[in-house]
């Protein structure tokens, strides 16, 4: 979140406080298997540590400072900290199996929506939780992302703004596929979300909500 120190109980306040459609979060396994909320494998770009989450206790990772005194969080304390709907982004299979435990255990289908980049992620994740809503995430991609997307049983592609075509998008709206589009943070981006229709955007700045649907 462009605004607030990303990925913290404070920005996801603050973008529910916003008025935001859904707050978008990204999560990790701790060393010792607790899911946190963080969008790098590693803790050097947003907190006052260094190296990877995945060699750091829960415990030694809330010693950190993740921006104005903010603590890391765990997936639970935003599910208490917030009533938004949730997209959860998950990095890989471990991940997948870690969070539905927690939707089965707290009955999140309805709430909370799961993208990976992963196609096997997806997959995993539709496989343990039943009717649980999917995304696969594009980066760098071309008509393929739609049947790979068909394939893992997503029923949303998430794809890089600066990187979408109309062929994409024809394709994807041929394949029944909602689209979202990220990141969307200038003007000229939003314009292109409308000029393509899209199903929604994702931005760092919550005050671009007047304009459409987002998700911070």
């Amino acid at each position: 979140m462009g605004v607030e120190p990303e990925n913290t109980l404070r920005s996801f306040v603050a973008a529910q406080q916003a008025g935001l459609d859904a707050i978008e979060l990204d999560l990790h396994l701790s060393k010792d298997g607790h899911l946190v909320v963080m969008h790098d494998t590693d803790v050097d770009r947003t907190t006052d540590g260094n190296g990877p989450i995945a060699e750091k206790t829960l415990a030694e990772l809330r010693a950190l400072d993740a921006g104005k005194g903010e603590r890391v969080p765990v997936f639970e304390e935003v599910l208490d900290a917030v009533a938004a709907p949730l997209q959860a982004e998950i990095k890989d299979v471990a991940a997948a199996r870690a969070l539905a435990e927690v939707m089965d255990r707290r009955d999140l289908v309805s709430r909370v929506e799961v993208s990976s980049f992963h196609d096997e992620a997806v997959t995993e994740i539709a496989r343990l939780v039943p009717g649980v809503r999917t995304a696969l995430i594009g980066s760098r991609y071309g008509t393929d992302i739609v049947e790979r997307a068909v394939a893992a049983g997503a029923g949303t592609i998430c794809l890089n703004i600066r990187r979408i075509t109309l062929e994409v998008v024809e394709a994807a709206r041929d394949a029944h596929l909602r689209i979202v589009g990220w990141v969307v943070n200038t003007q000229d981006h939003l314009r292109l979300v409308r000029a393509l229709e899209l199903d929604g955007a994702t931005t760092d700045y919550p005050e671009i909500k007047r304009t459409g649907r987002f998700t911070a």
